[in-house]
């Protein structure tokens, strides 16, 4: 059986997830003979994802805050099911530091990259600085420990509008807003510093040009504990709507090659700063009609558009993280990784077509005709 004999055997795996991305890790381990433990909130006693695990365990009421955040919780399941390793899937704790932190401590393997990285990068502010230091180049902007009301308008005004202000702590167009007129910067950031401290507990903010016509471009990275690290190349999200990815293609479609180097030589000299050793993604901007990709920021874990970049390179990225996460080595280098053929991800959206006569309203839903429209959102 795969992984036994491993610096770090891996026998079995929680799953601290659901839905789709619990099912999507149970494939790999069922392929490698790994046992897989699913946990489980009431509202979700009988998803597929609890019925297709080996094992399940109840991890509290339908309330996230109460079953899938809650770290203790999980934790518990892990060492009452005996799992070796736990596996976060992408949202709810899989890039939480003090997550990582609490498995650590539980003599439990986190099937992600090594807590430094996630501390580094789980800070927009903090990952800008190193990308910086690293010598990756960045959207012009402020990300100062200064966080004063007078400082970040004065930053704002250097910068030149429009401005986006973003949350330091978190992404998917929480705490961001975009500001077109020096009038209403102080309401905008009062704004997303609320939104901000409701969602992440941090109204920490950075500010960023903002880009009129921008492309969303991000490299996949995939590193081991030996030191190996490696690109599977780009994908492409640009076609965003209120700030949430809709399309996401690999390769990218019409990208010069040497843009496409610009990427990679980027998103290696960032992974390489701070030691990556798992899966993640590097993500870029740049102005549709350029040719100088800026660095926005990594995400810590597998995404959801992972499956685009499995098809045209036929690696599985889960199976990688369990490899690098059991203290294996990669099992392709860089001159071995190709891409062939193209690959789409679509998503389907949900919004809330009970508030569609309201005109104040109807312009953030699907009803006003808008699809898809390029964004700087930063949903991974």
């Amino acid at each position: 059986m795969p992984f036994l004999d491993s610096p770090r055997p891996i026998r079995s795996v929680l799953i601290a997830n659901r839905g789709e991305i619990a099912l999507r890790v149970m494939r790999s381990c069922a392929r490698l003979g790994i046992r897989t433990i699913a946990v489980y909130s009431d509202a979700d006693a009988n998803a597929l994802h609890v019925k297709l695990a080996d094992d399940a365990v109840r991890i509290g009421p339908p309330a996230a805050r109460a079953s899938y955040l809650d770290i203790n919780a999980v934790i518990a399941a892990a060492r009452q099911s005996g799992a070796d390793a736990i596996h976060p899937g992408y949202g709810f704790l899989s890039e939480n530091a003090g997550f990582v932190r609490a498995c650590e401590a539980a003599g439990l393997i986190f099937v992600g990259p090594s807590l430094l990285a996630v501390e580094q990068m789980g800070s927009k502010i903090e990952s800008k600085r190193i990308a910086e230091a690293a010598g990756v180049p960045t959207v012009p902007g402020y990300h100062g420990d200064m966080q004063d009301e007078a400082t970040l308008a004065r930053a704002a005004a250097k910068i030149g509008f429009p401005v986006l202000i973003k949350a330091s702590g978190g992404g998917g167009g929480r705490g961001m807003r975009r500001v077109d007129h020096a009038r209403d910067f102080v309401v905008e950031l009062n704004a997303a510093r609320a939104e901000a401290k409701a969602a992440f507990g941090d109204d920490a903010v950075l500010l960023e040009k903002y880009i009129l016509n921008p492309r969303h471009l991000e490299v996949q990275l995939a590193g081991d504990r030996t030191g190996s690290l490696v690109h599977l190349f780009e994908r492409d999200c640009s076609v965003q709507r209120n700030n949430q990815k809709v399309l996401e293609e690999a390769p990218a479609p019409n990208l010069a090659a040497s843009v496409r180097q610009r990427l990679y030589d980027a998103a290696l000299k960032l992974g390489r700063a701070i030691g990556y050793d798992s899966a993640g993604t590097v993500e870029f901007i740049m102005d549709q009609d350029g040719d100088s990709p800026c660095f926005l920021e990594m995400n810590t874990r597998l995404q959801v558009e992972h499956p685009v970049t499995e098809f045209i390179t036929g690696v599985d990225l889960v199976e990688w993280q369990l490899l690098a996460a059991a203290g294996e080595k990669l099992p392709l280098t860089q001159g071995q990784i190709h891409a062939r053929g193209h690959a789409i991800e679509a998503r389907i959206t949900a919004e809330r077509a009970d508030i569609a006569t309201n005109p104040l309203e109807s312009r953030n839903l699907v009803h006003d005709g808008v699809v898809g429209q390029r964004s700087t959102g930063l949903l991974s």
